[in-house]
């Protein structure tokens, strides 16, 4: 009875190991080099691990905006026979849960890339990614991984602020509109924009929007009010309800959430999104979103790690021209009848190079044209002191790094607060 018992489990353990030795995975992680195909059979197909760390997760607008870009990613690299598999972590913001799943996504799930979608991320990162030499860390939206001492780590922030410019010129052409009907005065055409912080990333592009608006509409003014978080559905909420009670007839946002979309529409005023459409949730007031598209930088990295290239270690000067920086699809049912054609006017400007974003002949700071030596006083939270991003006529936006150092305070805006 013992020799039969030992029998069957014998055949028991050769079924388990069996068993476990099923599915795809991906190749023998690059940071360890155990393991070889000792047999003469073919090997399978390899499937790379790709992993992100998330702010967030599929409620977020924000973190949508990435899931959409990484299966077209997926999709693009599956026709050049290059199979991955995304992993992701969800709502780790910063600190050690942002180094613990950069340990975990490099170590124990042998990715060979790993992406961390939002500001803040980045110093837990450069805490790990010395462990990972052959797995690399890109900092999204992020400013010091190109400037460290580390080959695999890298930066990427695609030029965003020329989306928000054409999306502040559909705006603009909605204020025309209502001015022209009269459901406004022409001293009304007043903007509110909820944003998150005071960084320059955020000055930057509500700065953007509110040139593109002013550029069609020019007695439109901005009120901005911060929350002090990239993301808090209720606070962007009550936010947009404030700037409306303070005059805005249109809103627009740098924070993560729908909610500033279905205040506007709650209040009956017009909407300008962010990273994604809104439509569907405010299809009577939002009129268009500009967003990045990441899916060109996701295919370039990971095709690199798997032919084994050299990175770049920052993704400078993507923008419009590229398709890295898009608009959605306008909402025709309430947009002005001339947004398309002021859009395109504008968009084939940029891309031309013929209308610069920060024209400093457009705007002026305390009623002063931007000069050499005003811009030099100023301080940029990320602009490199050496330096002078004002030249030929313009403030040239992420021209020396990619990540966004504008951060001068325009006239024709007006901050609400400055808690954040």
């Amino acid at each position: 009875m013992k020799k039969v018992f030992a029998v069957i489990l014998a055949l028991a353990m050769v079924i388990s190991l069996a068993a476990c030795g099923g599915g795809n995975t991906a190749p023998a992680n690059q940071n360890n080099t155990n393991g070889s195909n000792t047999n003469n059979t073919t090997p399978e197909k390899p499937v790379y691990n790709v992993g992100m760390v998330c702010i967030g997760d599929e409620n977020a607008a924000y973190d949508r905006n990435f899931y959409m870009a990484a299966d077209a990613a997926k999709a693009q690299l599956a026709k050049e026979g290059i199979d991955i598999n995304w992993i992701y972590t969800y709502h780790h913001p910063e600190g050690k849960e942002v180094a613990d799943d950069c340990e975990e996504l490099a170590g124990e799930k042998n990715c060979i890339a790993v992406f961390l979608n939002s500001y803040g991320q980045e110093p837990a990162m450069l805490q790990i990614a010395a462990d990972y030499p052959k797995t690399v860390f890109a900092g999204l939206t992020n400013e010091g991984s190109y400037k460290d001492k580390l080959d695999n780590t890298i930066n990427a922030f695609p030029s965003i602020y020329e989306g928000r410019y054409l999306a502040g010129v559909a705006a603009g052409c909605k204020l025309n509109e209502m001015i022209a009907d009269g459901t406004i005065t022409a001293d009304k055409a007043v903007i509110g924009y909820v944003g998150a912080y005071t960084f320059a990333e955020v000055v930057s592009g509500y700065t953007a929007f509110f040139l593109g608006a002013r550029s069609v509409c020019p007695t439109a003014t901005m009120i901005v009010k911060f929350i002090g978080s990239w993301g808090d559905p209720t606070m962007e909420a009550a936010t947009a309800k404030d700037l409306i009670d303070n005059g805005a007839v249109l809103i627009s946002q740098h924070s993560d959430s729908t909610t500033p979309a279905t205040t506007a529409q709650e209040n009956k005023v017009f909407h300008v999104g962010y990273n994604i459409s809104m439509s569907d949730v405010a299809a009577d007031a939002s009129i268009i979103s500009s967003r990045i598209d990441w899916t060109n930088f996701f295919v370039k990295v990971i095709r690199a790690q798997v032919k084994g290239e050299k990175q770049d270690q920052d993704y400078i000067g993507h923008g419009l021209k590229d398709g890295d920086v898009v608009l959605t699809e306008l909402n025709t049912k309430i947009a002005a009848k001339d947004t398309v054609e002021a859009i395109k006017k504008a968009e084939d400007a940029i891309k031309a190079g013929t209308l610069q974003v920060f024209d400093t002949s457009k705007f002026t700071v305390d009623g002063k044209v931007v000069d050499h030596a005003f811009a030099v006083d100023t301080d940029g939270d990320f602009a490199p002191d050496k330096d002078e991003a004002v030249f030929d006529g313009a403030f040239h936006e992420s021209y020396f790094q990619s990540a966004p150092y504008f951060a001068l305070r325009i006239d024709g805006i007006t901050l609400l607060n400055e808690a954040y």
